[in-house]
């Protein structure tokens, strides 16, 4: 039987890593991107793949070599802090390949898209939705005779809602805007000294200002407080407008550190990018429909404050390609792909869910704790943990870790 004709709605990581892997196995497919070019511009700021997900889908798509060209492993410092730069706790940089490596947002996507077969991806294709028979609806043509479907097109994807309509991202209370210090070493070099070529995170009470290292020497820098949703719409300046942006941040913050105060004031005028923060049910699941199913966002959207999102997107790619690729070369039909794309299914709902919880929590944590904020960090701490241990050992864990921060705050801070 001829391979099973493949469409992947949106050229993102979790799409292209998806692409990179059938194309190893010589299995045709089209992906439809909405941008109307690759563009390499600043997609946001770093990201640290992890071992078993993020690391282990670039190794086995044979991309770890162009990863090392890009990767920093000295740029896994990290320190978490409060308003005033004091740290709540400090770790790194570790020089270690066992650690976890930083890469730009840009430079993973540049790695990604230079891997597929050449046009592979169309670009210039938003689509507007699915109608029944896999017939795929975009601005300005229609596509059909796709067996398969598969949506990697993020938070508000439409073959989400071709799959199961009635659900929605939901508002995490969390209002976002990503700014930019370019070369930090030149224009604000106390800042570039403090980051040490990792992230820094300072946290107030529903508010959190991050700064993290870019490999073209600037910094990105993230101001993140809890708002209505409509807040783009009602707030008092124009959201867009940097120079309002920043004397309303520098407002918000006039408390604050002068160092971070400064990583506001020393932004340029290239980025502004404002928007709310979502994210979908946690451990929602959908009754699986013949011939379409998603990954990534699409599936599972969460919020970036726990870092697993592109990690769970990779791990989903790996898994989604392993089943394709194990019908296809067996000479399986459609029936067996159908099974074999429901059987992923099952198998990846709970596996998110804990990605999930574990991101839910965390937000809860950060932005709607109220007191000592200094209380919520081993708290955070325990959540991550959690996560990668087996349920029998959270209670160990509970007590190792507040054992750990009574000594540390009593006596070695």
């Amino acid at each position: 039987m001829s391979p099973p004709k493949i469409a992947i709605i949106g050229g993102g990581p979790a799409g292209c890593m998806l692409g990179r892997f059938l194309s190893l196995s010589d299995i045709p497919f089209t992906i439809y991107e909405s941008e109307a070019d690759p563009n390499y511009r600043s997609q946001g700021g770093t990201l640290d793949l992890h071992q078993g997900t993020g690391l282990t889908a670039m190794k086995e798509a044979q991309l770890w070599d162009k990863f090392l060209e890009h990767a920093r492993f000295d740029g896994d410092f990290f320190m978490m802090a409060d308003k005033g730069l004091k740290p709540y706790i400090a770790v790194g940089p570790s020089n270690k390949l066992s650690e976890r490596p930083e890469i730009d947002r840009a430079q993973l996507r540049r790695i990604l898209i230079e891997s597929l077969p050449k046009g592979a991806i169309k670009w210039g294709h938003r689509l507007k939705r699915v109608e029944d028979g896999n017939v795929l609806i975009f601005d300005d043509t229609i596509e059909s005779g796709y067996d398969l479907i598969i949506g990697c097109e993020g938070g508000w994807s439409k073959v989400r809602s071709y799959i199961t309509p009635a659900v929605k991202p939901e508002y995490t209370g969390v209002g976002y805007h990503r700014l930019r210090i370019p070369d930090a070493a030149t224009t604000a070099p106390e800042l570039h000294k403090i980051v040490n070529k990792g992230s820094v995170f300072s946290i107030a009470n529903g508010q959190r200002l991050t700064m993290q290292q870019l490999g073209d020497g600037s910094l990105h820098v993230a101001w993140a407080s809890t708002r209505p949703e409509n807040w783009t719409q009602t707030c008092s300046y124009n959201p867009h407008n940097i120079e309002q942006v920043k004397k309303a941040i520098l407002e918000e913050i006039e408390d604050w550190s002068p160092h971070l105060r400064e990583a506001i004031e020393k932004t340029g005028d290239d980025i502004c990018d404002p928007k709310n923060l979502y994210m979908l049910p946690v451990g929602w699941r959908w009754e699986h429909r013949c011939g379409a199913t998603i990954i990534g966002d699409a599936a599972h959207l969460m919020a970036p404050f726990a870092g697993e999102g592109v990690n769970a997107a990779f791990d989903d790619a790996r898994k989604l390609a392993t089943a394709i690729i194990g019908v296809v070369k067996s000479g399986g039909g459609l029936d067996q792909l159908d099974k074999a794309i429901q059987t992923f299914e099952e198998e990846m709902f709970p596996r998110m869910r804990v990605y999930q919880q574990q991101t839910e929590e965390v937000t809860k944590l950060w932005f709607f704790s109220t007191g000592n904020m200094r209380d919520v960090v081993p708290k955070v701490m325990l959540t991550h943990a959690k996560a990668k241990l087996p349920a029998i050992l959270h209670p160990l864990a509970w007590t190792a870790m507040n054992s750990y921060w009574f000594v540390k705050t009593r006596f070695l801070s």
